[in-house]
């Protein structure tokens, strides 16, 4: 269940075995904190890599919120490509920054300015999304992608994590090219102090290896 750690990224195989590495970050090395919505428990920054990503991951399945995995499942289903994060994707003007991307790789593919921001300048503090950018780029002829995430309740955060893969899968295919792994970077990981009990729950559930 332990991640690989190399030059500060850590490397997760499934989303699940990565988002029960977050809560464990968080529960571990958090400290007390309060966000908009209330009192937290605010972990370190964290950046990571997820090498697969499904609905049907079973530590997701069991210990996830089962139907609410099932509405996002539907959303991918009814084709929405980008998921929930379809409406940023498109800027002001109409924009389809996700053809753009696709467009300035395939004409520069060893370009690092292929980033969207999902950020409106100067707009409402309260509708300042959590994901706030993604990067891509080719590497080893793969499509590798990041999301910036400024804050993340991590509690549910897989919620977010397949729907982004379903991104850099539609991108990939726009360049004829393999999906390598997903990073994410979080910079305030937190889980909300309503919900400790809860998270106290599934990591009792799915202990380290090698724990007592």
């Amino acid at each position: 269940m332990r991640a690989r750690e190399d030059n500060g990224v850590r490397r997760w195989e499934t989303c699940g075995r990565a988002w029960i590495g977050l809560l464990r970050h968080v529960w571990t090395a958090g400290v007390a904190g309060m966000e908009d919505a209330g009192p937290i428990i605010e972990g370190p920054p964290l950046l990571f890599e997820i090498a697969s990503l499904s609905w049907e991951d079973p530590i997701l399945r069991e210990h996830g919120d089962r139907a609410l995995i099932a509405h996002r499942a539907r959303e991918r289903g009814e084709g929405a490509a980008a998921g929930r994060h379809r409406p940023r994707l498109h800027d002001p003007a109409g924009a389809d920054q996700l053809r753009w991307v696709a467009g300035l790789l395939r004409a520069r593919p060893w370009t690092t300015s292929a980033w969207i921001s999902l950020a409106l300048p100067g707009g409402d503090p309260a509708a300042m999304p959590c994901l706030t950018a993604l990067s891509f780029r080719i590497r080893g002829y793969r499509l590798i992608m990041t999301g910036m995430f400024r804050s993340q309740d991590v509690h549910r955060a897989y919620l977010a994590y397949v729907p982004l893969r379903e991104v850099q899968l539609h991108v990939a295919e726009e360049l004829g090219l393999p999906a390598g792994p997903l990073r994410i970077f979080v910079d305030v990981p937190h889980v909300r102090v309503a919900d400790a009990e809860r998270v106290a729950a599934v990591l009792a559930a799915m202990p380290e290896p090698n724990a007592a």
